[in-house]
């Protein structure tokens, strides 16, 4: 019997417990930073020309759990994809131990009819042939695809380990014009999503498991390559360093273990120790950079440019103990915001009957002095005049100092009260917020209507019922403080209309930089039927109403109609576009609201607006405001003669300086909201109705044959009653009027000499010289001119 080696090996696996939510792919930022990755991915939206294939792993290596998972997140992805045969085609395949085509691109054309074959994909199990699968394209191509003229986008989702070779047909698909984006769910193995991914690999590797970032990950690479329109004009696309991580299972040496020669037993020779190796699963680490897009917050840090004046009422009515918790509260919030950074200024000022400014806004050395001068205020007592406090700190409470343009500071003025003022308020409140000064309120639930009263707005005051939790408005003050307050309206209702020059004049380019300004806009109005509705109206080589006033009722469904507006291209002609707003577009039929202000932006690049001089001055004298925004370095004559009262022309020089104009457009939206309105412009009357005011509101008088409140009825209805009723009429002989035949028998001699049939008891009536008002079981009381108009309506329909 031969000499054999055996060694005693002992083969230990450390199985390591695995949270299924463990990230295995982190961002190292902060929470803020992640919450506006977060927030940007839900803005994303693409509507440019492109197929986009999803080849998605469905063997046993991944499992059903993870199949899912990937679903998810290519389901994601469609809700962000502007899907139609014109614009994205999606189509998808399954791979495993063969690859299997679920879909193709030009099968289905609507994103639910996407999602919904997306959900009904069944897992397959098998072996891993991430190579084949690529081989397949390369010799079938994308099925239902178009030519090299669009942009071709692969996802592969997998965990990357392939039982095949993967790198050489990756390469040649890349070679041949396909974007390629690898993303891994499951435990991945890194290495390989970067062979399959396309240069620059970080940017086209992302985890599945994490669908919000990668999501973002993957529009963020598509805008970065032009192919896409980032979220927004002012997002912008950031590196942030990252670690992707995996689970594999490593060999380690354990120790050694005896070595015997021949049988073990009796007959054994124990010839040395052996070395052996165990093994475990342990998490590996690597470090990357992940491309994300980033959009402001609301809100802005303390950091913001503000200067502060904290105005502390110091009467009797406040109490000593109340005068001492408000210059606490200021204590606190100076401790807690400001350092020698700091963009921000302080200033404090009490009053009584007069204001005393104590600490003028950023006269102090640090922090310390400034508390200490805080703390040497005495409490004085009297009267409460909070009414000419304020009118005092809008006149001299921030000096003397003129600021213009992006150098002026936030201007806010804290008050600080527990006690009912003794003077008139909204006059001197009224004139602070004139000039510029952000009121807020902090004060006892006592007190809460007034603060409400001299700031303007409930959301600008802060209210406690214990006096023990002053302090605790600390955090929600330095909020309020930096989030300098949006310029959207506060209107409660406006229709409105943006209309985009889609000429050849403006460019393909250009046209998306008008979308994303108006996106921007859009972004500062409360969108829902009851306060703001907007409308978007494209022209070119025709116009087109992108959608209605009444199409879309959240803001989040008209940002993405937005992004879905045509580029035309052709010679465009700002007055047709008008001319069609006119008659299409600002009317009740069309979704404007009676009695709401109505307001037009035009953005164009200047080239056919010779003929817009008419059509704005019809649509102005209708009482609908009309804004021109023009673009280019020089105004052209055209456009100056477009120009209306109160400043309703907007010059830009540059389609990319769009987004600094944002303001004073929101502003002059905000000024013609506010306005008066008059009813009946434009007339809220349908079918030639005209719009009579009554007593504040107004009524409209309907043509004949037309009913309702808006004239929008037609009397069909009680026509239909009379033919069915089959009444007749009786030729009086006295007057040889009304008719002798059954209604519907026709003939010379059987109709009436008003050139219609008449009821019974209307032909009675006109022998008798009167209109007495009939009954009619279909349609209640009618008078004689009620039944002629009904008549005449069926004679026209008969027509």
């Amino acid at each position: 019997m031969p000499s054999v080696l055996l060694l005693e090996a002992v083969c230990i696996f450390l199985v390591a417990g695995v949270t299924p939510s463990l990230p295995l792919q982190e961002v190292h930022v902060s929470k803020e930073t992640i919450g506006k990755i977060s927030a940007a991915s839900k803005m994303m939206w693409c509507s440019a020309a492109m197929d986009v294939l999803f080849l998605i792993d469905g063997s046993h290596s991944i499992g059903k759990g993870s199949f899912e998972r990937a679903k998810h997140f290519a389901i994601t992805v469609c809700d962000a994809l502007d899907i139609n045969p014109e614009r994205v085609r999606v189509g998808a395949f399954q791979f495993s131990s063969v690859p299997r085509l679920e879909f193709p691109l030009d099968s289905l054309s609507t994103q639910q009819e996407v999602k919904a074959k997306l959900k009904r994909m069944v897992f397959k199990g098998g072996r891993t042939e991430t190579g084949l699968a690529l081989k397949y394209l390369l010799h079938r191509g994308f099925p239902g695809g178009r030519n090299v003229s669009v942009p071709h986008v692969l996802i592969i989702i997998t965990d990357g380990r392939s039982q095949g070779h993967v790198a050489l047909p990756a390469k040649q698909l890349q070679e041949r014009g396909v974007t390629v984006f690898a993303v891994g769910v499951r435990f991945p193995r890194w290495e390989e999503l970067h062979t399959l991914a396309s240069e620059p690999r970080e940017q086209h590797v992302l985890m599945a498991e994490q669908v919000e970032d990668a999501t973002n990950g993957f529009f963020s690479t598509l805008s970065s390559s032009a192919i896409c329109a980032s979220a927004s004009p002012d997002c912008e696309v950031q590196p942030h360093p990252c670690e992707h991580k995996t689970l594999e299972v490593v060999r380690e040496l354990a120790g050694n273990a005896p070595c015997w020669r021949g049988s073990r037993g009796n007959d054994g020779v124990l010839a040395a120790l052996c070395p052996f190796s165990s093994w475990k699963r342990v998490f590996l680490t690597h470090p990357a950079t992940c491309y994300r897009t980033i959009c402001p917050a609301p809100t802005l840090s303390l950091e913001c440019r503000a200067d502060v004046l904290f105005l502390l009422a110091s009467s009797a009515g406040m109490t000593p103990e109340g005068f001492l918790r408000a210059k606490a509260f200021v204590r606190s919030f100076v401790q807690a915001s400001l350092d020698e950074d700091s963009r921000a200024r302080v200033g404090v000022a009490w009053y009584s009957r007069e204001l005393e400014l104590a600490v003028p806004v950023g006269e102090y050395q640090d922090v310390p002095d400034l508390v200490r001068s805080l703390e040497a205020i005495p409490f004085s007592g009297g009267a409460t005049l909070t009414g000419s406090a304020l009118r005092q700190v809008a006149e001299r409470g921030f000096g003397s100092a003129t600021w213009t343009g992006q150098d002026r500071p936030h201007r806010v003025v804290v008050l600080l009260t527990e006690s009912g003022t003794q003077d008139e308020v909204a006059g001197p409140a009224r004139h602070a917020r004139a000039r510029g000064l952000l009121l807020l309120g902090v004060g006892s639930e006592a007190v809460r209507a007034e603060l409400e009263e001299i700031t303007g707005s409930p959301e600008h005051v802060m209210v406690y019922a214990d006096p023990q939790d002053l302090v605790s408005q600390v955090p929600e003050l330095q909020g309020k403080l930096c989030s300098r307050p949006r310029p959207g309206c506060q209107a409660p209702s406006l229709d409105l209309v943006f209309v985009l020059d889609a000429s050849a004049s403006v460019g393909p380019e250009n046209f998306v930089q008008m979308q994303g300004f108006v996106r921007s806009c859009t972004l500062q109005f409360d969108v829902n039927p009851d306060v703001t509705q907007i409308g978007l109206v494209v022209y070119g080589s025709q116009v087109q109403t992108a959608f209605r006033l009444d199409t879309h009722v959240t803001r989040a469904a008209v940002l993405r109609a937005m992004s879905q507006a045509p580029y035309l291209g052709g010679v465009g002609s700002a007055g047709t576009a008008l001319l069609h707003i006119y008659d299409k577009v600002m009317t009740v039929q069309r979704g404007a609201r009676p009695g709401v202000p109505k307001a037009v932006v035009v953005l164009t690049g200047g080239r056919g607006a010779e003929d817009a001089v008419v059509p704005i001055q019809k649509l102005r004298d209708d009482g609908i405001s009309v804004l021109i925004v023009g673009v280019g370095p020089v105004l052209g004559e055209a456009l100056r003669r477009l120009a209306g009262p109160r400043d309703t022309l907007i010059h830009v020089a540059a389609y990319a300086d769009l987004r600094f104009h944002r303001d004073a457009l929101i502003e002059w939206l905000c000024g013609e909201a506010k306005r008066p309105v008059n009813l009946c412009k434009p007339s809220p009357c349908m079918n030639e109705g005209s719009c009579v005011l009554r007593n504040g509101s107004y009524r409209c008088e309907c043509q004949q044959g037309w009913e309702g409140p808006h004239c929008e009825t037609p009397v069909v209805w009680a026509i239909l009653g009379l033919l069915l009723m089959n009444l007749k009429c009786e030729r009086p002989a006295a007057t040889g009027k009304g008719c002798s035949r059954k209604l519907g028998c026709g003939g010379p001699e059987g109709r009436c000499s008003q050139g219609t049939w008449l009821p019974l008891a209307a032909c009675r009536s006109a022998a008798a010289g009167t209109s007495p008002a009939t009954t009619e079981k279909a349609g209640g009381p009618r008078t004689l001119k009620g039944h002629l108009a009904q008549h005449r309506v069926l004679s026209a329909l008969g027509s």
